[in-house]
């Protein structure tokens, strides 16, 4: 072919090629931590809901899920969030306290008398509550979640309440949870759960409280094999995405965003109660011990002092009681 030819044929190509569609954008990159591993619910439930966008909006999105607290303890990937660096994670209402201290009621000590009371709060007007101080504090929650009843863990027996005077207990990064355990007569340190392992072995301190699923997650049924079915408070957390991140979605991502986790959230509290099942039969396969907890009004007691002394921050005692009625 002459190159006058290649030249008129390129001129009645042109056209053609400036109606071509663009190429596809490239799939928005999602940075999720998960203090877990795979086996655990905490990253599964990021699978699953990866496998539904897959579905629901392909090629929109690249979930990349950083496991095994790669990225930090809950507080450190709830600042991760606030900076913009992580855009997804789960986290325990416990620990975003430090931003939203309304929160701390779902913590309160005896307040739920089991997980449905404790779900139909969150879908209530509590709930909606909850996600606008979060939302305000950089935190979108696109679901509840819950993590099962918290539990003593202790290196030897410890079913009273005077058991536990005197030890050093390891608490999440909370106001309540220091409350709570000094009334005890117990010393709180707020250690972050991936030192946990550490510390116990080391004896900086004696005792911790924890769900079921997370005490074997963890693996420290290898240090305090002791667990004291206490049930004390309901360990609720939430499926959150940053604030920075969701302001940047086109309003048909953001709906496909929040229906997965949305389901993702529903699922999470199955593969909870299937993992108590498992974690508690490694546990006692391999040396953990479970026991009742003797003296309940006691317990109960200890738990009605951190209701009185945190309802004025808390919207009032009235409104506790009504959580607790309800």
């Amino acid at each position: 072919m002459t190159s006058r030819r290649l030249f008129l044929s390129g001129l009645v190509a042109a056209p053609a090629l400036l109606r071509a569609a663009p190429a596809a954008a490239a799939p928005r990159r999602v940075t999720v931590a998960s203090l877990l591993g795979e086996d655990k619910p905490e990253t599964m439930v990021w699978r699953h809901i990866a496998e539904i966008l897959e579905r629901t909006a392909p090629g929109r999105f690249d979930l990349r899920i950083v496991a095994n607290a790669a990225l930090g303890g809950e507080k450190e990937v709830a600042e991760g969030m606030r900076l913009g660096s992580v855009q997804a994670s789960l986290s325990t209402t416990s620990s975003l306290s430090s931003w939203v201290p309304a929160g701390q009621i779902l913590d309160l000590p005896f307040l739920f008398r089991d997980a449905a009371h404790l779900r139909r709060v969150l879908d209530g007007p509590l709930g909606e509550e909850l996600r606008g101080l979060y939302a305000a504090q950089g935190f979108v929650v696109l679901g509840f979640i819950n993590y099962g009843a918290r539990h003593l863990l202790t290196r030897e027996p410890v079913t009273t309440p005077d058991g536990i005077r005197g030890k050093r207990i390891r608490v999440i990064q909370s106001p309540l949870h220091t409350e709570l355990w000094s009334g005890f007569g117990a010393f709180p340190t707020p250690i972050p759960i991936p030192e946990t392992y550490n510390a116990l072995k080391s004896g900086v301190v004696d005792a911790m409280d924890l769900t079921k699923s997370a005490y074997v997650g963890f693996r420290l049924h290898e240090v305090v094999p002791c667990l004291t079915e206490t049930g004390h408070i309901w360990a609720s957390g939430v499926v959150a995405v940053a604030g920075s991140f969701w302001q940047s979605l086109p309003q048909e991502d953001r709906a496909a965003f929040a229906a997965a986790a949305q389901e993702g959230a529903r699922h999470f509290d199955g593969l909870i109660l299937r993992d108590e099942t498992v974690s508690m039969a490694r546990a006692k396969a391999e040396g953990g011990q479970v026991f009742r907890p003797e003296n309940l009004a006691g317990w109960q007691a200890g738990a009605r002092r951190v209701w009185a002394s945190l309802a004025p921050k808390l919207g009032g005692i009235e409104k506790i009681e009504a959580v607790a009625g309800s």
